[in-house]
């Protein structure tokens, strides 16, 4: 199976992906997803507080599993994908566009460098 990895993102091994800038979107990708089913349920921090690479954010859960979501910058929450909390199976049916969530304004760009690169992500998911 092929999951779509898009070029213009950066990637953490446990599946989440980050865009790059001043302000960032978070969110989980196509593969993750795929393994977890339909999601059901999600967790999210409020505007204004913080998150730290690698550390966990939020929760998805999925009517297989629940699981941690791991931040892949640090920095100030700046909005909450408020959809999620109705209609949280965006994240199934987009998870690269309205199924995106959160957005971030980093804290330490060259945290960036340190994630994987969209072709380091596919090796690790084929």
């Amino acid at each position: 199976m092929s999951s779509d990895v898009p070029d213009d993102r950066r990637y953490l091994e446990s599946h989440e992906w980050t865009t790059t800038g001043d302000s960032v979107r978070v969110g989980i990708s196509e593969f993750a997803q795929d393994e977890l089913g339909d999601v059901v349920f999600v967790e999210l921090p409020e505007e204004g507080e913080t998150v730290t690479k690698g550390e966990e954010f939020g929760v998805v859960e999925s009517i297989k599993a629940v699981s941690d979501l791991v931040s892949p910058v640090s920095g100030t929450v700046t909005a909450v994908n408020e959809a999620l909390f109705d209609t949280p199976e965006l994240i199934n049916e987009d998870p690269y566009g309205d199924g995106w969530l959160l957005e971030v304004e980093p804290s330490s760009p060259e945290e960036f460098d340190t994630l994987l690169s969209p072709d380091e992500y596919r090796d690790q998911i084929e």
